[in-house]
């Protein structure tokens, strides 16, 4: 059958639709055993960002059968559904760990004519997407209806066509996969060499410094630039990219959800930009999520929601401290020095006084060496995944429109 005769159909006749329950924030927990939370914050462009999920009680689980995320759903943000990098939806790939749908996020579950692998590339697809752009309303928070969803309409093609596309999308897929995989190996690889040396192999010898002893005297530690200096309207498509908190996961940049400003305005405001070996630290929220910025974010701008880290090479290796402000001991100073009851929100000032254990700088020197060449082997898995998203997102809408045969 060829694609003029496929038949036109919509969402909401071939698929469920729902979203999820308002779990209350009092109840989130911190336990690692615990049920990850699906919210907007943490659907990226195809990806579910495990780790900065918030999680809620396990032995609760049972107790919302009907918001449990399962392998194969599509989920789709209802809050702000996209950003300059994409639509923020993804799929639940096998093995992943037990969740549970929170409200604003849209499940949705194949019907029996429609097969359901073929359902997350509808949702991918640059159609679906214009059409969420047009359909979203909302000038303080953009968001989208689950009836809005429902009402995209699409060719369908008989079942074993829509199996034949997905499947050849998918190949694009399991590569990325398989290289998001490779990359968490090599970083909890170094990770492990850092407790080996640093935490299970500490010395009551080594010194300890404060963190604006072993930072540039001037600027070493320094917020983002105020809300007066930098407006809503500033943002651009294209630009220099402005590292906020929810930019930052898995310890690096994620860009997929990065604002940006032109060039000349971050010039403007010049010493917000970072550069290679600066640390930027999430000061609102979730204290503790960081990024280390090598040569691929050079000149990125510290958003107002982060504190920018600039440590002196002749105090500490950067790429040592980046890995130390991690540690429970360091980690839990900064913590306690957070303030604020709705949210936790941390100072410049407040850091100064943190202590940081100093081991011979020979040792901190070897690990950042290791750790570098570690980074450069992330930066060439990172851009082979880029490149297989670039092609298969050229093939997606040819395959869907039968310009190309499977």
């Amino acid at each position: 059958m060829s694609p003029a005769h496929w038949e036109s159909t919509d969402l909401a006749s071939q698929c469920e639709i729902m979203s999820g329950f308002p779990f209350s924030s009092a109840s989130f927990t911190d336990d690692d055993d615990d049920v990850h939370l699906v919210k907007g914050e943490n659907v990226s462009q195809g990806a579910v960002l495990w780790e900065i999920s918030k999680r809620w009680p396990r032995a609760q689980f049972d107790d919302f059968q009907r918001f449990k995320l399962m392998p194969g759903d599509v989920v789709l943000a209802m809050d702000r559904p996209w950003v300059p990098a994409g639509l923020k939806f993804a799929r639940i790939e096998e093995g992943a760990p037990d969740s549970l749908l929170v409200q604003r996020v849209a499940r949705l579950r194949a019907g029996r004519t429609l097969d359901q692998l073929f359902l997350s590339y509808v949702i991918g697809s640059p159609h679906f997407e214009s059409y969420i752009k047009n359909a979203v309303r909302g000038v303080t928070v953009p968001h989208i209806s689950g009836a809005e969803i429902g009402a995209f309409r699409f060719g369908l093609p008989p079942i074993d066509r829509q199996r034949a596309i997905a499947t050849r999308l998918l190949d694009f897929d399991q590569l990325i996969h398989n290289n998001r995989r490779r990359i968490k190996l090599l970083e909890d690889s170094v990770r492990l060499v850092f407790e080996e040396w640093f935490v299970r192999g500490a010395s009551d010898s080594w010194p300890t410094a404060l963190l604006q002893e072993v930072c540039m005297e001037d600027s070493g530690i320094q917020t983002g630039p105020f809300g007066s200096q930098l407006h809503q309207c500033d943002y651009a498509d294209e630009g220099v990219p402005v590292v906020m908190p929810k930019d930052i996961a898995r310890m690096r940049v994620d860009t997929a959800t990065v604002a940006r400003i032109p060039e000349h305005l971050a010039d403007e405001l010049g010493r917000h930009r970072m550069r290679r070996g600066d640390i930027v630290f999430g000061r609102r929220g979730e204290i503790g999520r960081r990024a280390y910025i090598g040569s691929r974010q050079d000149g990125y701008f510290c958003g107002t929601g982060c504190l920018r880290l600039r440590a002196d090479p002749k105090g500490v290796n950067s790429r040592f401290l980046f890995e130390m402000l991690g540690t429970s001991l360091v980690a839990g100073e900064i913590a306690n020095r957070a303030k604020g009851s709705t949210m936790p929100n941390l100072s410049a000032g407040a850091l100064q006084d943190v202590p940081i254990p100093l081991p011979p700088r020979v040792m901190q020197d070897r690990f950042a060496e290791l750790a570098e060449d570690v980074a450069d082997q992330i930066d060439v898995l990172d851009a082979q995944s880029r490149k297989l998203c670039v092609a298969r997102d050229l093939l997606l809408p040819r395959l869907m429109n039968g310009a190309v045969e499977v």
